[in-house]
């Protein structure tokens, strides 16, 4: 059905759709995909991100999974890794983010691994870092419409696992993670091509367990994590810059590997680890990406859960 305006001042359906396939106007949905807190749980919750109110269920992931990686275009979402009460595992699943149903196989990572990070634009998907044995610079790359297994893509600058990536339509950041200790290194790649990452600045502190990021075309913002205790910080970085992140606000509570999803506008974080540890919050909470200031609650996971992924089909990487 054709729709001429969602707003005043919003371009319409058919110019927004013509480039790039990204409609910020239909759906905005993210997902929260699989995580643990009792037992992993292979649940997918959905939520429309420019309201609020409580998730719904979506289906089911192919295995029980934690500790796993998303990504999305604008009409199919993608975790991979992770770990399964088998062992850590490489596989990646796919879900189109606009219906329900469970997710479906979509190849294998180049190694088996768990605490990965992602990023994507409209057509590619960039899996980075994690650990199984050792801690991995792996970058590797997939192209979101079909289904196959991972090519390279590069290394980046550190080996480290527990961060996060973030992308607008250019460019992908990898954020923080544990190398033994916490790290607060940012690398950036771009997208559409190979090669090594490059140093883009520093977070305003060393995290581990930074697995929640939400961007806009211009902004990224990183959440939570791990170092010498739980934390509530975000910060922010432009993402066509290099230098240093910068302050944002605080999540409602300390927490870590905390799952991240956003549209245009909102940034959206939830499926915390609290402290104490035995508390995971089903809690939902909210930012406007280009402003700063603390979040705002937007409603309740079915299931309570930490270490999940979080993707969307509205995000930065395809504004």
């Amino acid at each position: 059905m054709p729709i001429t305006s969602f707003k005043t001042g919003v371009k319409s359906r058919s110019m927004l759709v013509g480039n790039t396939g990204y409609d910020p106007g239909v759906l905005s949905r993210g997902l929260f995909l699989g995580g643990a807190f009792a037992s992993i749980t292979n649940s997918i919750e959905y939520i429309t991100i420019t309201t609020t109110g409580n998730a719904t269920d979506f289906g089911d992931l192919t295995v029980a999974t934690q500790d796993l990686a998303g990504l999305g275009s604008a009409t199919r979402g993608v975790v991979g890794g992770g770990s399964t009460s088998g062992g850590n595992t490489n596989v990646m699943e796919y879900v189109t983010i606009a219906s329900t149903g469970n997710a479906t196989d979509f190849g294998d990572l180049s190694e088996i691994r768990t605490n990965l990070a992602a990023c994507a634009s409209s057509t590619r998907g960039v899996f980075g870092m994690g650990h199984n044995s050792s801690v991995k610079d792996i970058i590797e790359y997939i192209t979101i419409a079909t289904t196959g297994n991972v090519t390279d893509f590069g290394d980046l600058t550190q080996a480290r696992w527990q961060g996060a990536g973030a992308s607008s339509t250019t460019r992908g950041l990898f954020a923080g993670g544990d190398l033994g200790g916490s790290s607060n290194v940012i690398d950036y790649i771009t997208i559409a091509t190979t090669g090594n990452a490059t140093d883009f600045g520093d977070l305003t502190l060393a995290r581990g367990g930074l697995s929640a990021s939400a961007a806009s075309s211009t902004r990224a913002t990183f959440a939570g994590g791990f170092s010498a205790g739980r934390k509530n910080e975000i910060d922010y970085v432009t993402i066509a810059s290099t230098g240093n992140a910068t302050d944002f606000g605080d999540l409602s509570t300390t927490t870590r590997f905390v799952a991240g999803m956003s549209n245009s506008i909102r940034g959206v974080f939830g499926a915390f680890d609290c402290d104490p540890i035995t508390d995971v919050n089903k809690t939902i909470e909210y930012i406007t990406i280009a402003t700063t200031g603390n979040t705002t609650d937007f409603g309740d996971l079915i299931i309570g859960r930490a270490s999940s992924a979080g993707l969307s089909n509205c995000h930065g990487g395809l504004a």
